[in-house]
């Protein structure tokens, strides 16, 4: 600890960003739409099969997905190529978020899909989604509450945001996980949180504060639950 009670090499942002263990390439790089290595496994359903049930709503004209850490684009790659071959390519937009510029090649030009290569902590869209997704990527984030409260802000009025979350990489500054006083927040501010999937989910679009101040990120933390080194991220409440 330092001098303010805070662990000593907390790493900020653009810093943790450059650590080895960011740039992991075993947990989302090479993940498929459906199979054994899916988004499908992983999620507990098809994206695909989200959005061609909401363009089937009464009134609906185009939907759009935003996977969050998308790794190499290929479940959005391959969900672009289903939705073509049944013919709702044109009222798809499928955009992808990536640190790292390792995005696999589509197989033919794509419209309405589009891969980009930045960080999740700044990138902000010019529109509103229907699905908004994060497999494993929040692991792996240093702001991981800012990138929640920012996202569900990015979501249509019936949007569903899916991300995976490690509660237990969320910490006090003596160290201590956040645990259950973060999860009674994030319940009031509208997301729900299954503690067996380590998954957090939320419906609508919502401009959220969460009473934390974000301290820095500890890429030493180790193992987390997916058996993957992860990152520790710290904050103090501020109410």
């Amino acid at each position: 600890m330092d001098d303010q009670g805070l662990p000593v090499g907390l790493l900020d942002d653009v810093t943790l960003e450059r650590s080895a263990v960011v740039a992991n390439c075993a947990m989302n790089r090479e993940r498929q739409l459906a199979g054994v290595n899916s988004y499908t496994r992983e999620l507990g359903f098809n994206p695909v099969d989200v959005l061609a049930a909401r363009l089937a709503e009464a009134g609906v004209q185009g939907v759009a997905w935003l996977d969050l850490c998308c790794g190499s684009g290929r479940a959005l790659t391959q969900a672009a190529g289903q939705l073509r071959d049944a013919g709702l390519g044109g009222q798809v937009t499928l955009v992808g978020v990536d640190l790292v510029d390792a995005f696999a090649a589509a197989p033919q030009p794509t419209a309405g899909l589009s891969l980009i290569c930045t960080s999740i902590t700044t990138w902000t869209p010019n529109r509103a989604f229907d699905l908004i997704t994060c497999v494993h990527g929040l692991h792996y984030v240093g702001d991981k509450l800012a990138v929640l409260t920012r996202a569900a802000g990015w979501l249509a009025d019936t949007g569903q945001l899916v991300a995976d979350l490690d509660l237990a990489g969320i910490r006090l500054p003596d160290g201590r996980p956040a645990g259950r006083r973060l999860s009674t927040r994030l319940r009031a501010a509208g997301f729900t949180y299954d503690s067996r999937r380590h998954r957090i989910n939320r419906t609508g679009t919502c401009h959220v504060r969460l009473p934390y101040t974000y301290l820095g990120a500890d890429d030493r933390a180790g193992a987390n639950y997916t058996g993957q080194p992860a990152v520790h991220s710290y904050y103090a409440e501020t109410g």
